[in-house]
């Protein structure tokens, strides 16, 4: 009886080791899990490869900058970036990103005058697209962020929401799931109202959201696209990435820029929303505030000069 009493104790012991060394790995497994993005997958990674930790990004013409790792989102840099700024066109990521989420790509828009009238004055910046034109989801996407059609943005927020305003209240509901504490969305483009605003950061966390959609990341990172014939273009229409045409050469120090979003109001200066692959890792940038009367580009070269200063980093880092 006591040699039976004592098997059982080791039985029990034995199984107590077993849960306890299964529930061991359980938590391990979740906090690699969910530490990934929060750190550790940067420290398990910095083994094999090195890892730039810190960056610089003064110096600039932006007076707004932000740096972050695409995976896992940790800041690198940033300058007056958690202070408020007009986003500008970069508000049209969050429009492309929701109607790739919300609307079937081959479906078809026809643009209407009053989506156009909203325009009228404004200096908005526009595709091409004609009221009355019968235009697929996907080229009213590519049309948003390449040429930053604004007419675009409103047949898509129009098609998903029917107005504009109820589609600003749909984009500032996705706002607050990605994170963006201190952005408010007033319409689908960006066209300046006092009360439409954001910060470098929270335009950064939006781009790390929207590259997570392959179709999004290829149609940021297009140079040019070129739609089938429309009921009113017969050739189609071919436009040019805002960015991708200011920036002649992508290739900077240990990588190469990829793409990006670029916005400009008279009040919300020169903006950018980019990203690069430096040293096999992906990084996005966001700046704003540049002086947008020179005629030169100078959020594109805020870019290139960061994104150099990262890769130059990167390389000494890797002897």
């Amino acid at each position: 009886m006591a040699g039976s009493a004592n098997r059982k104790k080791k039985r029990n012991h034995r199984i107590r080791l077993l849960c306890l060394f299964l529930e061991i790995v359980v938590v391990l497994t979740l906090v690699v899990i969910i530490g990934w993005d929060k750190g550790i997958g940067e420290w398990m990674e910095s083994f094999t490869s090195p890892v730039v930790r810190e960056l610089d990004v003064t110096g600039i013409n932006s007076s707004h900058a932000v740096l972050m790792r695409a995976k896992g989102g940790k800041v690198l840099g940033e300058m007056n970036a958690r202070e408020r700024i007009y986003p500008a066109s970069l508000t049209k990521m969050m429009t492309a990103i929701l109607a790739l989420e919300k609307l079937d790509p081959e479906d078809t828009i026809t643009l209407t005058n009053e989506m156009t009238a909203a325009l009228a004055g404004r200096d908005a910046t526009q595709a091409g697209f004609q009221p009355g034109e019968t235009v697929r989801v996907i080229d009213l996407i590519y049309g948003a962020l390449l040429p930053s059609g604004a007419e675009c943005c409103i047949a898509l927020a129009d098609t998903i929401s029917g107005t504009e305003e109820q589609f600003a209240e749909l984009m500032n509901q996705k706002a607050r799931r990605i994170g963006m504490e201190d952005t408010n969305f007033r319409d689908s483009t960006g066209l300046h109202d006092p009360d439409h605003y954001s910060t470098a950061y929270d335009m950064a966390l939006l781009l790390k959201y929207c590259m997570r959609n392959d179709t999004f990341r290829e149609i940021i990172e297009s140079p040019w696209h070129s739609t089938p014939a429309t009921n009113v273009h017969p050739d189609g229409i071919t436009f040019y990435s805002t960015m991708l045409k200011n920036l002649p050469d992508p290739y900077v120090t240990g990588g190469k820029i990829l793409g990006g979003k670029t916005g400009f109001t008279n009040d919300a200066g020169l903006c950018l929303a980019s990203y690069a692959e430096i040293g096999e890792r992906e990084y996005i940038l966001v700046t704003a505030g540049a002086p947008g009367t020179t005629g030169e580009p100078l959020h594109v070269h805020d870019a290139v000069t960061i994104f150099t200063r990262l890769g130059e980093a990167w390389q000494a880092l890797a002897g």
